[in-house]
């Protein structure tokens, strides 16, 4: 009988060799397209792997599918402007991440466009390890809710990695910063149903994946409020069949890890189930998980809020966001509270699964009917559209689809247009 082992091949030579043999091996430098192997490859594929070098000979680039380009540091280097200041886009427990183009002139057949380049900093919280998961699930797993991954760079002591440009960056700026106009109802509700979304394909994997790390600075968001899983760090496979949870070191973010992975270490998708709620919640309130600058009894949201979430006097009044000033669906907002309710249970047996969270939160984004009457509002029309509306709920609607119009007050109407597709 032949081997379960995969036999895997060299994704990360570059790790070892010098950039110039690479080229040689890899054509352009991008992870060619093979067809796919019956099984995708796992990191407990590699956990045995005697050392550094035979784990890179044993990652195969058939399972990383087509166009992983492998960069070199120097071409990295070049297009965040040698990672300048002024190429900044955040940073995180990985390291820094900057702003770059890419385009053919970089290398030919690259798509012209803007990239996040993530650089690993070699003093962080996280490693190897955690890059190498990126690489791994990120170069196989391919969802229009899971953000993509362009390729990577492995050289000498480099460990980076290089994403496509999410526009309007993660939902914790979003929904917490201060200057940041209010999300409105309606975009909280695509966002939320895009994030689970991808976990919903995640757990539904013939091995699943445990994302591990559901937050709401790991939602990305493009131009159209599309959400996009990020950051793979922590993600981690599943259990076999046979298998009712993996036990492993608890790690993840304060205010997010489900209880019984805090207590136990053992970790199943409903982890992420409570994580994913405990983000649903923040989507409610417009608070953070924790904050410490709160009452002491509401310092830990969930704690808080979980007792009030099935009162529908106390909902509108103590948990929905006063920032939405009344501009919601009463209905949606109590089908919300008590999928959270479902979601935050201390029993992992009685959460939902994601795809039954995806099931109950799609009929949300119609209900319309008992949202507050908005404003008069005028568009500049675009072809199919109707000039001037009486908008509902803040909502325009046209041929194209319906488009959202946040009213920042007198004379300072922002026009935020988004498709409610996808």
């Amino acid at each position: 009988m032949p081997s379960t082992r995969l036999q895997l091949k060299t994704l990360l030579l570059g790790c070892f060799i010098k950039a110039k043999n690479t080229k040689s091996l890899h054509p352009n430098n991008t992870v060619s397209k093979h067809t796919p192997s019956s099984r995708r490859l796992s990191l407990s594929d590699l956990s045995n792997a005697s050392s550094s070098v035979s784990i890179m000979s044993d990652l195969s680039n058939s399972l990383l599918g087509s166009n992983l380009h492998i960069f070199t540091f120097k071409e990295l280097k070049e297009i965040t402007h040698n990672f300048s200041r002024s190429s900044v886009l955040g940073e995180g427990g990985f390291g820094k991440v900057y702003k770059g183009f890419i385009d053919d002139k970089l290398r030919l057949g690259l798509k012209p466009q803007v990239v996040a380049v993530k650089v690993l900093d070699l003093d962080g919280k996280q490693g190897h390890r955690e890059w190498l998961a990126e690489v791994i699930f990120l170069g196989q797993l391919k969802h229009p809710h899971l953000v993509n991954l362009i390729g990577y760079c492995c050289e000498d002591e480099h460990r980076l990695l290089v994403y496509q440009y999410m526009e309007r960056g993660n939902l914790e700026d979003k929904l917490f910063k201060g200057y940041v106009a209010t999300l409105p109802w309606l975009i909280r509700i695509k966002i939320a149903i895009g994030a689970a979304k991808g976990l919903a394909f995640l757990h539904e994997e013939e091995k699943p994946v445990i994302y591990r790390d559901v937050k709401a600075s790991n939602i990305l968001l493009d131009a159209d409020y599309n959400a996009k899983l990020s950051d793979f760090g922590l993600a981690i496979d599943g259990p076999e069949e046979h298998q009712t949870h993996i036990t492993t070191r608890v790690m993840g973010t304060h205010g997010y890890a489900a209880p019984e992975y805090i207590m136990t270490g053992h970790l199943t998708t409903m982890s992420d189930v409570y994580s994913f709620g405990v983000v649903l919640l923040e989507l409610l309130t417009g608070k953070r998980s924790v904050d410490k600058n709160r009452p002491s009894r509401e310092q830990d949201l969930v704690e808080w809020a979980r007792p009030l979430l099935k009162d529908t006097h106390k909902l509108e009044r103590l948990i929905m966001d006063p920032r939405l000033e009344g501009q919601y669906s009463i209905e949606g907002a109590r089908k919300v509270a008590a999928l959270v309710h479902q979601c935050l249970s201390h029993q992992a047996k009685a959460r939902p699964s994601m795809r039954t969270v995806v099931k109950s939160l799609e009929p949300i984004m119609n209900l319309t009917h008992d949202i507050p009457i908005g404003h008069f509002v005028y568009l500049a029309p675009n072809e199919g559209e109707i000039e001037v509306k009486f908008v509902g709920s803040n909502i325009l609607q046209s041929k194209h689809g319906m488009r959202v119009v946040v009213d920042g007050g007198p004379g300072t109407t922002t026009y935020l247009l988004f498709s409610l597709d996808g």
